[in-house]
């Protein structure tokens, strides 16, 4: 379609198929047949088939693209097979027509798609009629490409909606090295098309109950900046919430509720670009949903990062409109957004009105929870219009003082009628806007391109963020433009980090593919130097402030083998809030650093002290910032980048501090218990967040949390081999560098020899000092009566009860000794500790906690699928399952409306990729003793390990791992079973892997 102007009658003599963007291309019957033989009168044997057509479909075969003519009628079939295109027909449902004389309608052109089984934004088609380019272009097709062999209709078909026009198909040219790059591509046949549904998160019709959630689920992001999946028309409420937010943009304020005041830093709500409003009548607006909003489809693309709309609306007149949109978040340009909107009047003439606006009277009113608590953070603070189609708008965070700029240019493109559209701007405080009156006519599109950059005082590379979101927009190319660069990003990602999973049964590779999606979305493009943490929620929501928790070491462990840069820029936000850390470390009288449970901006602790319990409207305490381990699961991500990629210049500049740091807190805080001799942890609470403390006392925090003791000895023998790391590759020291003595280090060398675990019964570790000693619960009976027991603690302090009264949980707690560490590992470490641990003992302990778990955290069921991986098969799978689908279907009830649940979305690639492939990253080696589920056919992943790009695929019989190219020193590989092995470039090994074992994986 052409910006404004009907442009050359001349057909172009090329066009550029986008293959790299497409499944399938469908021909109009009379593009591929000459027009004498499509009149319906003549004999079949007269039939004919232009030789350029039959030459672009074998092309396109060959390059593994779905190729079919449409053919409607009830005898289209026999005529056409008539011409030798039998294996190319696809019929639609047209029983009024007898020949070819028919063009199809929309829903026949929707009908062809689905037959393919291919979505029609990721189809081209080719039309030589006004009336077929219509109906193409109000189902939404990808690309509708006129041919007009004779040149007579080039413009008529372009106002009707066609992209391009041609005179003949060799004009097409079609980019062999993207197809080479089709990375999804399984068949080169029309068979292709098999599995494309485990690329399109697709919703139909307009749910009013669970729109918050498939917003939540369809939401688009780069890493640096997020919006919601809500459609441009609507505005926050109920019912939809557009939010967009930009990574490490925090603000803090007070709210006086219930006699307390709260402080609160939240991840802020920025400006809505996406406002984009029509209505036929002036000053009513149109918002899907109700009577009147017909056929709506949202589909998340989610190999190309695209977000497509589609929708009729009929209105008390009868008046019907389709429209049909898509809309992207660039990952090629991570400041940039656009949206692409087609209006289609389909039996109506007259005046078509547009709303574009920046809408920066938004709060934080996400969480229903925070609803009476103080949510406008954005003070305006500067707006205008720039000609002929831009506005901008500049606010500033009220506490944080953040600068935020956002720009928009909007344009509206009416094909042979440019300069129709006229324009008049408004300018309401913090919400500037422009309004469009169009002449339409029936049956000619009119498109919308908006685009929008944002910028922030925190962007190094800007001085003033509205001038820089204002020139990015002006620089910016068109939609389609934007689009191809965009899908090439996402290209390069998917090709570094799909994990493909085939399964005998069970769930498709939907929710995988999905959770890999929202996992890149949150944190694949920023610049290295952002300063910014993953939040729990990623940038999808207000659940948890947009605060970072520990969960991250769920990321990280994804991120190394993947994408270790993302994962290294992750970390140094870490490192850069080492003396916020080392400031609250010395409040409670320790060494070190003490990181906090939630963190947002600045470092501080941001964990709040009390909670309101809406069951009792009353105030409850809130220990959860004695979750020290925090600080453990960041040195371990720290460690586990630097055994991926053998980074040395990140251990030296940034990883050994932040290791060092962190062991001197928990070296200082554990201590020696004069009568046992060996060094306890006290006044913590582990990963459960059940248990703050003991029963029948004030005093918060338990002692000897199991999982805090033992990570500490492995955190202080990690420390101790950093030293000796450095000093014998580099010539330096780093505790002399952090002022660490010898005494220092003589202790945390008596730490890792001498610290206490508690054990009970049979030998299972004891999640902490006096578990044994606490009731069982009756899991069954509270199901029972209440369903959902996922917050037990709310729940039971209704009935003046506690879960530090029982042994419940609502996590996985010592279990997640088994999901850090190999078996073999913590039998080492208890070991090391004078404590003998038999194999036998690890099966009895993993099933003790399995039935001790109300699963409130969608962490749990990724732990306890990969702790019975070897145990127990059948419940892996399950758990696996259920993981899988806990925000796609919401299992902890209504949570995902407030965004995703990243750390689960990556705990599910990691349990597929290390649990199920056995993959450890240890010792300078990269282990692997894949056991396959019998569910599951093959698992394949291309992993980033030092420098060296390895394919992986294991079957049920076989591991086959191959290395790509490269100039980089071999490394080493350890297959159970099989003596380690060195490969390097362009090597490849097939082995069959370890006989099944029934224990857990050493």
């Amino acid at each position: 379609m052409t910006s404004g102007t009907e442009g050359q009658q001349v057909p172009p003599a090329r066009l550029r198929l986008p293959i790299e963007r497409l499944d399938a291309v469908l021909f109009d019957v009379h593009v591929m047949l000459r027009d004498g033989s499509v009149a319906g009168h003549g004999r079949a044997e007269d039939l004919t088939a232009f030789p350029d057509a039959m030459r672009l479909t074998r092309r396109l075969r060959d390059l593994g693209l779905s190729t079919a003519v449409v053919a409607p009628g009830r005898h289209g079939r026999e005529q056409v097979a008539a011409a030798g295109l039998d294996g190319l027909v696809v019929d639609v449902d047209n029983e009024e027509s007898t020949g070819l004389d028919v063009h199809p309608a929309p829903d026949r052109l929707l009908q062809a798609a689905g037959m393919l089984g291919v979505h029609p934004a990721r189809i081209a088609i080719f039309a030589t009629t006004v009336a077929g380019v219509q109906a193409a272009c109000r189902a939404g097709f990808g690309l509708v490409a006129g041919l007009d062999r004779k040149g007579a209709g080039v413009g008529e078909l372009r106002r009707h909606g066609a992209d391009e026009v041609l005179s003949g198909l060799d004009g097409v040219t079609l980019d062999e090295n993207a197809a080479r790059h089709r990375w999804w591509q399984t068949r080169q046949t029309t068979e292709a098309s098999v599995g494309y549904a485990a690329w399109l998160l697709d919703y139909t019709g307009v749910d009013p109950e669970g729109e918050g959630i498939r917003e939540t689920l369809c939401t688009i992001g780069n890493g640096y900046l997020a919006t919601r999946g809500a459609a441009p028309e609507t505005t926050a409420g109920p019912v939809h919430y557009p939010g967009t937010y930009c990574a490490g943009v925090f603000n803090r304020l007070r709210s006086l509720l219930h006699g307390h005041v709260h402080e609160d830093e939240s991840l802020v709500n920025l400006p809505n670009w996406l406002a984009l409003q029509w209505g036929i009548d002036e000053d009513r607006w149109v918002e899907p949903g109700g009577p009147a909003t017909r056929d709506h489809r949202q589909s998340l693309d989610l190999r190309a990062g695209v977000l497509h709309r589609r929708y009729r609306h009929i209105d008390g007149d009868g008046r019907a409109t389709t429209v049909v949109s898509r809309m992207l978040v660039s990952m090629a340009e991570p400041h940039l957004a656009a949206l692409q909107a087609t209006f289609v009047p389909e039996n109506w003439s007259g005046v078509l009105h547009l709303s574009s606006a920046i809408d920066g009277q938004v709060a934080n009113r996400q969480v229903a929870e925070y609803a009476p608590l103080a949510a406008h953070h954005l003070d305006a603070d500067g707006q205008g219009s720039d000609d002929p189609a831009g506005l901008w708008l500049r606010v500033r965070t009220s506490q944080s003082q953040v600068a935020i700029g956002v720009a928009t240019r909007t344009r509206v493109m009416v094909p042979g009628a440019p300069g129709t559209a006229q324009r008049h701007v408004s300018m309401a405080t913090a919400r500037p806007a422009e309004t469009y009156v169009v002449p339409v006519r029936q049956g000619q599109p009119v498109r919308v391109e908006k685009t929008a950059g944002f910028y922030t005082s925190r962007d190094r590379t800007s001085s003033e963020p509205a001038m820089a979101a204002r020139q990015a927009v002006t620089r910016a190319a068109s939609f389609d433009e934007l689009l191809t660069a965009h899908v090439h990003a996402w290209r390069r990602l998917w090709e570094r980090s799909h994990v493909e999973m085939r399964t005998n049964s069970g769930p498709p590779p939907l929710a995988l593919n999905l959770h890999t999606f929202h996992l890149l979305a949150s944190t694949a493009a920023p610049p290295a130097d952002l300063d910014a943490g993953v939040g729990a929620r990623g940038l999808h929501g207000e659940g948890y402030r947009g605060h970072i928790f520990w969960d991250e070491v769920f990321v990280h462990r994804v991120l190394v083998l993947h994408l270790p840069e993302a994962s290294r820029a992750l970390l140094l936000y870490r490192w850069r809030r080492l003396d916020a850390a080392r400031l609250a470390a010395a409040e409670v009288g320790c060494k070190g650093a003490m990181f906090p449970w939630q963190s947002g901006s600045d470092g501080r602790d941001e964990t709040p002290t009390e909670l309101f319990n809406t069951r009792t409207n009353r105030w409850m305490p809130d220990h959860s910032s004695l979750q020290r381990h925090v600080g453990l699961a960041i040195a371990y991500s720290v460690w586990q980048y630097y055994q991926a990629t053998g980074d040395r210049d990140f251990l030296r500049t940034y990883g050994a501090e932040l290791i060092l740091e962190i062991a001197r807190f928990f070296g200082d805080l554990a201590r020696e218990n004069p009568a046992t001799g060996r060094y306890e942890i006290s006044g913590v609470m582990g990963p459960d967040e059940f248990h703050d403390g003991y029963p029948d006392t004030d005093t918060p925090g338990l002692s000897n949390n199991a999982y805090t003791n033992v990570m500490t000895v492995w955190l202080l023998h990690r420390a101790l081999e950093v030293i000796d790391l450095l000093a014998c590759h580099d010539g330096t020291d780093p505790a002399e560098a952090l002022g660490v003595g010898a005494e220092e280090l003589a202790r945390w060398r008596d730490v890792t020899t001498r610290m206490y675990v508690p054990f009970h019964g049979q030998q299972f570790i004891s999640q902490f000092d006096g578990y044994a000693d606490l009731r069982e619960f009756d899991i069954a009976g509270y199901t029972a009566r209440y369903g959902n027991i996922g917050r037990l603690d709310l729940i039971l302090a209704a009935e003046g009860d506690s879960p530090n009264r029982y042994q419940i949980g609502k996590q996985a707690d010592v279990l997640m000794l088994l999901y850090l560490l190999s078996a073999e590992e913590l039998r080492d470490l208890l070991a090391g500790l004078g404590y003998q641990w038999p194999r036998q003992a690890l099966p009895r302990t993993v099933e003790y906690y399995v039935k001790r778990v109300s699963h409130g955290s969608t962490l749990c069921r990724v732990v306890y699928a990969w702790v019975q991986a070897r145990t127990d098969r059948a419940a892996s799978w399950r758990f696996f399952t259920e993981a899988l689908s806990a925000d796609v279907s919401d299992t902890q009830g209504g949570t995902t409306r407030e965004g995703i649940h990243l750390g689960a979305m990556a705990g599910t690639l990691d349990l597929a990729e290390r649990g199920y492939l056995g993959l450890e990253i240890r010792h300078d080696a990269l282990w692997l003793n894949p056991q396959l589920p019998q569910e599951m056919a093959s698992l394949h992943t291309l992993l980033t390990y030092r420098g060296h790009q390895l394919h992986l695929t294991v079957t049920q019989h076989d591991l086959t791992l191959t290395a790509s190219p490269c100039n980089v020193q071999p490394v080493t590989v350890r297959v159970a079973g099989h003596r380690a092995m060195s490969i390097g470039s362009g090597q490849s090994v097939t082995v069959a892997p370890a006989p099944r074992t029934s224990g857990a994986r050493d």
